[in-house]
């Protein structure tokens, strides 16, 4: 297929663009062009404003023909976007209308994931970073048990850890995923001393089980999983839970207590047990008198390890919400958005709909299950398996909620990259699924697949933000770039919905990745928190329903001027950096005022000799 073949026009002039942009109410004439890629619009005058648009944002396409005397004279073509956006195109004439029409609902439509954008997209700039091989699951897991330093520079933390690799015998080096000999000499092998609650012996290795993704689609080819467990057994556990989502490492507290990840149990008849899985977490608990599964997805509606196999885990309920499908939190989100749409209707009635949408309860709910983890693994010191349905959605909002309270890297700009690659990109949340289509799509045309979970992961990171702004790196415009990038973009981070589809695809040869656009040092400036502080401590959010805020910034952004918001960042900015310059410069008059002071006092000692 040709991308001509789908644009029946490509230039049109005499088009008018109207936004329901706040700062921009303007309605702009210019011509339109259509390419494989992208809908263009342009006035070609200074200063006018200009459209860019990615077909994958489109989410829906609305048709209002113009009729007279019952003939069908133009119209205007309503295009909802999947960054939040409705854009009007007013088109004069009927075969125009029909034509841009018919070609924006064909492009926007195209499944085949090697037509997209990013297969296309060639960076104007050099490469600083490769970002499909900064966090490469060997040395993150490595540094992540370690208690080192993830996603940036490691800082000495030792723990009574060894990572061992299938091919290395020695216990003083471990794989190094930059090099191609896989090794690192003694000095940098995470070993050490210290008291440990976990697997005895505190021993992990890198299990290549699943290189051939044969154990578990959804999981990456490299995992991390404890040394006296055999490939053998994790194929086991694999067969008792859905999809194959056996339980794997996914994050070390500094204490020892660590956090796990699975799918629920199978509920195939006759399988009442298995001695692998069980086996798993047994070594996983360790010294440990007790530990906890949580189980994310609702009381009644997935199935659970039973008490007599796995006496020594207790069983919590944390559910998200009363969802029965991803999908389910996409109908919250729609809800959301057409709320905030709606600018004409009343205080009470937009209340109301805000709590009919039921998205600050997902939120909260969502809050309180990581909470709830958090405190097992700092206060009780015990290890953690969460779980909920096939563990691709809500079990990954909790394990990475949790890193984010619990560890300060992850507040980091380059600790959330890995936090995100880990926890979601190699983890297998099926991103092309679930982003097909976003929340203006009829629900009746969306797929079941189809769920905004990731955005719901955000809004949460949105909330620890604003209760501890001077704890986290970046600012919030990070977070609304990569709710963006995460549907539509000009980058292969996250595209397709597993690690398996995109080696087949071989999207880290043949794409850039986000990461290494985000990490240039002219566009990492522009995301950073100016009221920045590191704060080494664990955040305790309060899970109060007066403490959560509607996300205006992102849900309300193109509904209400978002300008004076940007004119105090910069100003707070401006600030900061004043402040530092004045904390520099006051520096420096201390030490010429001591330099001085010193010469004063040795002319007095030489007046005194005389």
């Amino acid at each position: 297929m040709e991308f001509a073949d789908l644009i029946k026009t490509p230039k049109l002039d005499g088009v008018f663009l109207h936004t329901n942009s706040s700062s921009t109410n303007a309605t702009v004439e210019g011509t339109l062009c259509i390419t494989g890629h992208h809908l263009l619009l342009s006035a070609r005058q200074e200063n006018s404003q200009e459209l860019w648009l990615l077909h994958k944002n489109i989410d829906c396409v609305e048709k209002k023909p113009s009729m007279g005397q019952n003939i069908v004279m133009g119209g205007i073509i309503i295009l909802k976007c999947k960054d939040l956006r409705i854009i009007s195109l007013e088109i004069k004439y009927a075969k125009d209308f029909f034509n841009v029409s018919a070609s924006l609902e064909a492009l926007s439509a195209i499944q085949n994931v090697e037509l997209d954008y990013p297969f296309f997209y060639r960076p104007m700039y050099s490469i600083l970073e490769d970002g499909y091989t900064m966090f490469r699951p060997e040395l993150e897991f490595a540094q992540l048990i370690s208690g080192l330093s993830m996603g940036g520079a490691s800082s000495p933390n030792v723990a009574n850890i060894t990572i061992c690799t299938p091919s290395t015998s020695a216990m003083g080096s471990i794989h190094h995923p930059l090099q191609n000999g896989f090794v690192l000499d003694s000095a940098a092998a995470l070993v050490g001393s210290g008291s440990c609650s976990g697997v005895s012996a505190c021993e992990w290795r890198v299990s290549h089980v699943n290189k051939d993704f044969g154990v578990c689609a959804t999981y990456g080819a490299t995992l991390i999983v404890p040394k006296a467990i055999s490939d053998e057994q994790i194929a086991l556990s694999a067969a008792f839970r859905d999809g194959g989502r056996f339980p794997v490492l996914s994050y070390r507290h500094e204490n020892g207590a660590t956090l796990m990840r699975s799918s629920q149990p199978l509920s195939t008849q006759g399988i009442k047990r298995c001695r692998a899985d069980e086996a798993i977490l047994n070594l996983v608990l360790g010294r440990s008198k007790k530990g906890f599964i949580v189980d994310t997805w609702g009381k009644g509606k997935s199935n659970t390890e039973t008490d007599l196999h796995y006496s020594q885990w207790k069983k919590v309920n944390r559910a998200i919400g009363n969802v029965s499908s991803p999908a389910a939190i996409l109908d919250s989100f729609a809800k959301l958005i057409e709320a905030c749409n709606d600018t004409g209707c009343t205080t009470d009635k937009w209340l109301s709909r805000l709590e009919n949408s039921g998205w600050l309860s997902l939120v909260l709910n969502s809050l309180n299950a990581s909470c709830v983890v958090a405190q097992c693994l700092d206060q009780e010191g015990s290890p953690v398996l969460v779980h909920g349905a096939k563990g691709l959605d809500s079990t990954l909002i909790v394990t990475s909620l949790v890193q984010i309270i619990l560890n300060p890297d992850c507040r980091t700009v380059r600790g959330l990259q890995a936090l995100i690659e880990r926890e979601w990109i190699q983890a297998g949340h099926p991103f092309a699924s679930r982003h097909r289509y976003s929340c203006y799509t009829p629900h009746q045309l969306r797929t079941k697949n189809s769920g905004a979970t990731f955005v719901l992961f955000l809004d949460c990171i949105y909330q620890l933000y604003t209760q501890f702004p001077c704890s986290f790196e970046f600012s919030t415009q990070l977070l609304i770039l990569l709710f963006e990038h995460s549907y539509f973009s000009q980058y292969g981070t996250f595209l397709c919905d597993s690690e398996r589809e995109r080696n087949e695809l071989q999207v880290h040869t043949r794409t850039t990745s986000l990461w290494s656009y985000l990490n240039r040092p002219d566009v990492l400036q522009t995301l950073l928190n100016p009221l920045y502080e590191p704060n080494a401590t664990v955040i305790w959010p309060s899970v109060a329903p007066i403490s959560l805020e509607l996300w205006s910034e992102l849900y309300l952004r193109w509904v209400i001027d978002q300008r004076n918001l940007a004119t105090t960042m910069a100003q707070i900015q401006e600030l900061v950096t004043t402040e530092k310059e004045l904390r520099t410069q006051a520096l420096k008059l201390r030490k010429q005022a001591l330099e001085l002071s010193q010469e004063v006092m040795t002319l007095i000692d030489e007046v005194d000799d005389e």
